[in-house]
């Protein structure tokens, strides 16, 4: 069969045992694409492509059923070029952390050699970057899902201006101004905007995760070029923004992009940024409303009922209708601006990768029957799929 390869062909051009691929045939990781009535397997190259991932995957420690959930479904090229770019960041990220090890070792065994007094905390360090297993998996897995809500929003979103460039024009910073983000992410506020940003600004970008930070950097150097050596806008550190560690009164602007609404002491969390704002200080924090990608919610629930694409439903906990009342208690003014926007999909991939990248127990419910399920999107996007987006910043200005 031309294009066709045995399972023992397979195995053999991959590296690994025939065992190994009727393992992941049997765990439903790595299917083949044609069974012959005799029962005999065969692969294709796109198999190929999906057995590297597998591999990846299973090097920076997730499990067979993480890798399960994660590689599920038909890689269109762009999930292949997402996919692909993340595995980038993390062996940069690999390779940053191994170099730091290589350091620590290197200080340690000069230290002995010279017998100087140990620093036991650089032990300490080695433990910590030797450790980062757990990192890696949450990194990866915090990019892929970022990933699949901005290339939704990007490609089929009817307001062609775009989320960052409007929150950026929202946010209308002065020359000189000192400008705080918690929860930065990807960085994508910075990076759409960069052209646009005043000459004498400094910008601390903050998130949680220290890799997100990482690939943030990484990006943004590419733009900034020598200037990122000697003289960048940006610094960056990783804190819980319920405790900033910064001085009070220390900042012009203060930007939360979609992500109160992910704090669970919200109350200590504003009083915060209160806090480091300078007197009249602006914080530009976004939310959803409760319609916000209602009609993805009832997609799922019309395949199936128990399908819950969120545990908990965020906008209750801070969104456009209940934000105002709980900003003006630590704010002077509060003023809410809507994003007009919406969306028309007219391809499976993307949205049901939205799906899968979503916080609930879809996976339980689709994994197992994705043809069905992508058969089911399919007939339903198939005279284009109209997305109620219902999304908005606040600006307050402080006391």
């Amino acid at each position: 069969m031309n294009g066709y390869y045995t399972s023992g062909q397979f195995a053999k051009m991959a590296h690994i045992s025939v065992r190994t691929v009727r393992y992941y045939d049997k765990q439903n990781i790595l299917k083949p694409s044609f069974v012959k009535d005799s029962g005999a397997r065969y692969y294709t190259d796109e198999d190929f492509v999906r057995l590297q991932q597998i591999l990846l995957l299973k090097y920076l420690g997730f499990s067979l059923e993480e890798i399960r959930n994660m590689t599920v479904g038909e890689l269109d090229k762009q999930m292949l070029r997402n996919s692909l770019r993340i595995q980038q960041k993390l062996v940069k990220d690999q390779i940053e952390q191994m170099q730091m090890v290589v350091q620590a070792i290197e200080d340690t065994t000069m230290a002995l050699d010279e017998n100087q007094v140990i620093d036991w905390s650089q032990m300490m360090n080695l433990i910590h970057l030797t450790g980062m297993e757990n990192s890696l998996k949450t990194q990866y897995q915090n990019a892929s899902n970022i990933d699949a809500r901005i290339r939704l929003h990007q490609d089929y979103s009817t307001n062609l201006q775009g989320w960052f460039p409007w929150v950026f024009e929202q946010c209308d910073f002065p020359d000189g101004s000192k400008i705080l983000e918690v929860g930065c992410g990807n960085g994508a506020m910075w990076l759409e905007n960069y052209s646009r940003i005043p000459e004498n600004t400094r910008i601390v970008l903050s998130d949680i995760s220290d890799g997100m930070l990482r690939d943030t950097r990484r990006e943004l150097e590419k733009l900034e070029g020598e200037s990122a050596l000697h003289d960048s806008k940006f610094q960056y550190q990783a804190f819980d923004c319920q405790e900033i560690p910064y001085e009070d009164a220390c900042f012009d602007y203060v930007v939360a992009n979609h992500v109160l609404f992910y704090c669970e002491d919200l109350e200590k969390t504003i009083t915060e940024i209160s806090r480091v704002l300078k007197p009249n200080g602006i914080l530009i924090c976004s939310g959803y409303g409760s319609n916000h990608m209602k009609e993805i919610t009832d997609l799922v629930q019309g395949f199936n009922s128990s399908i819950s694409l969120s545990a908990d439903k965020l906008y209750e906990h801070f969104g456009l209708d209940n934000g105002k009342d709980l900003l003006v208690e630590y704010f002077d003014s509060v003023v809410c601006r809507m994003y007009e926007d919406s969306l028309i999909v007219d391809e499976p991939e993307p949205l049901i990768e939205y799906i899968l990248s979503c916080h609930g127990n879809q996976n339980q419910y689709i994994v197992n029957r994705y043809k069905d399920f992508r058969s089911f999107v399919e007939k339903k996007i198939k005279k284009g799929f109209h997305i109620t987006k219902e999304a908005g910043v606040f600006i307050c200005k402080k006391k």
